[in-house]
């Protein structure tokens, strides 16, 4: 009997969208199953900023790439090339030389082919100058490594990919909660079962479900004490179903279990992922200020890289501090500095003072504290050019923790503090993927019809990432998943 479908992709997001339109290419029959509503379509990656990095030549390499009429918007300037090499380089750092090897390098060598591809598809992209450059006499300039963007952010991006699927004949099914894989004897998946009862039967099938991001007893199991009380940055439908189908159907786990994505995030956010605000909620600014927990102390290296090599890990130390809260301050001088979009937007928890001691008090905190606290830090710096577009070497000595950069005293009022708390956005452990998506088993060889793409394959990041790696590695796996499992639907090795 005929499988009524030769591919079914579970999960909606962008590893889920490029895996079924990569399987569509080879001609499958694809089905794309969404647990969630279609109101909260697009899983984690509608809530992202829509940044993908990728490896690139410079200007002229990338001017083919971004949408013409995203082009006019900003003034083009010089662009150094991010090549591959620099990209393999910042995974094996932030990673501390653990990111599986295989797998980051099919990521970086495929990430610019990935992103014309992606094009080709309808989704359009951008110029980052709005969220990753900054003017330097006269001239605008990158830094972090990270140029490029999907015009619209996260919500372009599942527009965008949305009305691809449509175009191309992909079938999409919201409220299609997956509960267990349909397996043969054998072990080799012939479906899925829904929660209602159905199995629906195909030729292989792909998992792009996200993390255990949204589960509060996982993140408690696996992250550690006190994780359960993280907020939610995206979606509340990453609960885990599909790492915890595949470990029952004979899958290997793999990746850094106890590791995660975590960002500074609005204390004042709601506990699940806000869709209107999304992304907004941020608070990446940190390395033009100081951050304090509530006893008013210093705790991390503010400026211990670019932003984009360190916010994704400094949630989790926000949730080490006492209450799992605290304050990112800056003065008059730095306000320029931050990103309106995170702290101009609407609803954004903030206190302003003209004093220290007057912050203090609005904050809760203990005023001599914190005077104290500012007072050693601006002591402590060395004087040096103040360069917000490099690591310009602006340092303390004989303070701990140190600023390493953008070390700048706290004495221009008004002072303007951020209290903040650790947002979650996805997790680091799942399965064990080969680079051409297939799940492999507790033997390592694969299970045979699954394949897997996006945050539940585990192995690539651990304690860390470099900004805007995740929605590239959902399209690079994702499109490989896809290809893999038309191919095995076809009766074909890959």
């Amino acid at each position: 009997m005929t499988a009524p479908w030769d591919v079914i992709v579970v999960g909606g997001g962008n590893a889920g969208l490029c895996a079924a339109q990569s399987a569509r290419q080879e001609g499958a029959r694809v089905l794309v199953l969404e647990k969630a509503p279609r109101q909260w379509a697009g899983g984690n990656s509608y809530f992202t900023a829509g940044a993908m990095r990728a490896s690139h030549g410079g200007l002229a390499d990338l001017k083919d790439l971004v949408d013409p009429d995203a082009q006019g918007r900003f003034p083009f300037t010089d662009l150094a090339p991010y090549t591959d090499d620099d990209f393999l380089d910042d995974m094996v750092r932030v990673t501390r030389g653990r990111t599986d090897a295989d797998l980051a390098r099919v990521l970086v060598g495929e990430s610019r082919a990935t992103m014309d591809w992606l094009r080709d598809l309808g989704l359009r992209f951008e110029l980052m100058y709005h969220r990753q450059a900054y003017e330097a006499d006269g001239r605008q300039r990158f830094w972090g490594g990270l140029a490029v963007g999907v015009v619209g952010g996260g919500k372009g991006m599942v527009e965008q990919h949305l009305a691809a699927a449509e175009r191309t004949g992909v079938q999409m099914r919201f409220d299609s909660p997956v509960t267990r894989l349909a397996t043969a004897s054998d072990g080799t998946v012939q479906g899925v079962v829904l929660a209602c009862g159905d199995v629906l039967e195909s030729r292989a099938v792909v998992l792009t479900t996200g993390g255990f991001e949204a589960n509060p007893q996982m993140r408690a199991a696996h992250l550690g004490p006190g994780w359960d009380l993280a907020l939610v940055r995206g979606t509340p439908h990453n609960t885990g179903d599909g790492i915890r189908m595949a470990l029952d159907a004979g899958a290997q786990p793999h990746g850094h279990w106890s590791g995660c994505h975590a960002v500074a995030w609005d204390a004042g956010a709601r506990p699940t992922g806000d869709r209107e605000l999304t992304n907004q909620l941020t608070r990446g600014g940190y390395p033009f200020g100081i951050v304090v927990n509530t006893d008013g102390r210093r705790f991390i290296d503010e400026g211990a890289d670019f932003r984009n090599y360190t916010y994704a890990k400094y949630g989790a130390e926000i949730l080490r501090q006492p209450t799992g809260t605290a304050v990112q301050i800056f003065d008059a001088k730095a306000a320029p500095l931050l990103r309106p979009e995170e702290y101009a937007s609407k609803d954004v928890t903030s206190v302003t003072s003209d004093t220290v001691r007057g912050l203090a008090r609005e904050l809760g905190i203990d005023e001599d504290r914190l005077v104290s606290t500012i007072e050693e830090f601006n002591a402590a710096i060395i004087d040096s050019p103040f360069d917000p577009t490099v690591k310009d070497g602006s340092r303390t000595e004989g303070i701990e923790p140190p600023k390493s950069n953008w070390a700048q005293p706290l004495d221009t009022p008004p002072y303007t503090a951020y209290p903040v708390t650790c947002g979650i956005t996805f997790t680091f452990g799942g399965l064990r993927i080969d680079p051409d998506a297939h799940v492999l088993g507790t033997c390592g060889l694969p299970v045979p019809g699954l394949h897997a793409a996006g945050e539940l394959a585990g192995g690539l990041f651990y304690f860390n990432y470099p900004g805007g790696s995740g929605l590239t590695a959902g399209s690079v796996f994702g499109r490989r998943a896809g290809r893999s499992a038309a191919a095995a639907a076809a009766g074909r090795a890959r």
